[in-house]
């Protein structure tokens, strides 16, 4: 098959185990040919994205951000924006302020926690994203005048409080809500009908007509990169992949601590083994 693009998940696929981009990396997409894209997708915010795609030398690619609650194009401009109605992010704050949760909300390029806790500096170093230093219902209050809702709501805290949380939001709001474990301590909250895939679909259809879903390659190793494995032409999941995210893919390659989507990259479109 002759693979057109490339569409990656970072944390846990793409990063080593520093959380940054290895050197063979780097020099690997850097010998692709730019004529095949290279999307990054994930449940970072844009601004934790862009740097990486400057340091792979990439830095007008689209980015799929908020598992594809926001698709940008290579200029920035918005391909897709689909955002939890305010409603709903504010059950979402309400219980969590009531489990003492860490509580973020974000949209766009904005990114409001209230204290500079624990989880916040842990964010902030392993995005390299600063937020605003705002109380999430204050930040409520000003989205309700601007017409929108959150792009994405993040609740860390205790595991089993964060149980709690995800089986309260499942049973009462599962139906308007993607939640997500992506660590025990985490939980990701997007909006329903988005995910990795619907935003890789949308860059094709209206930046790459010419490029169809069966021509891309994909990368992943979490639940919510599963859509995007099966819908792809050749999905890969890295060794540190869940289960079920290995048993879609087409192909698991090697840890994403020892390079696994630069060696695939490298066999696919460098031709070298």
């Amino acid at each position: 098959m002759n693979f057109k693009a490339i569409c990656t998940d970072i944390d846990g696929t793409l990063l080593n185990s520093e959380r940054s981009l290895s050197p063979n990396l780097i020099s690997i997409v850097s010998s692709i040919s730019k004529e095949i894209p290279f999307f990054l997708a994930s449940a970072r915010m844009p601004a934790a994205m862009r740097h990486l795609l400057q340091d792979l030398n990439r830095p007008n690619e689209p980015l799929i951000a908020y598992n594809g609650a926001l698709v940008l194009d290579g200029n920035g401009k918005v391909l897709e924006s689909i955002t939890i109605p305010i409603p709903v992010v504010e059950q979402v704050v309400h219980l969590a302020n009531s489990l003492h949760l860490h509580t973020s909300l974000l949209y766009g390029e904005e990114w409001h926690t209230r204290n500079e806790d624990y989880f916040a500096i842990r964010e902030i170093k392993n995005t390299k994203v600063i937020p605003s230093w705002t109380d999430p219902l204050l930040v409520i209050e000003r989205w309700k005048s601007n017409r929108h809702g959150a792009h994405k709501a993040m609740c860390m805290g205790d595991s089993p409080k964060i149980d709690l949380l995800y089986q309260t939001l499942n049973e009462n709001l599962g139906a308007q809500l993607h939640l997500y474990r992506s660590k025990d301590t985490y939980l990701e909250i997007a909006p329903k009908p988005i995910s990795k895939a619907t935003g890789l679909k949308k860059i094709l259809e209206l930046s790459y007509p010419g490029i169809g879903m069966h021509e891309v390659v994909a990368f992943g190793d979490g639940y919510n990169d599963i859509e995007l494995l099966q819908q792809a032409g050749w999905g890969v999941a890295v060794e540190n992949a869940f289960t079920e995210v290995k048993a879609v893919a087409n192909e698991v390659t090697k840890h994403h601590k020892e390079d696994g989507v630069a060696s695939t990259l490298t066999r696919i479109f460098l031709n070298k083994k």
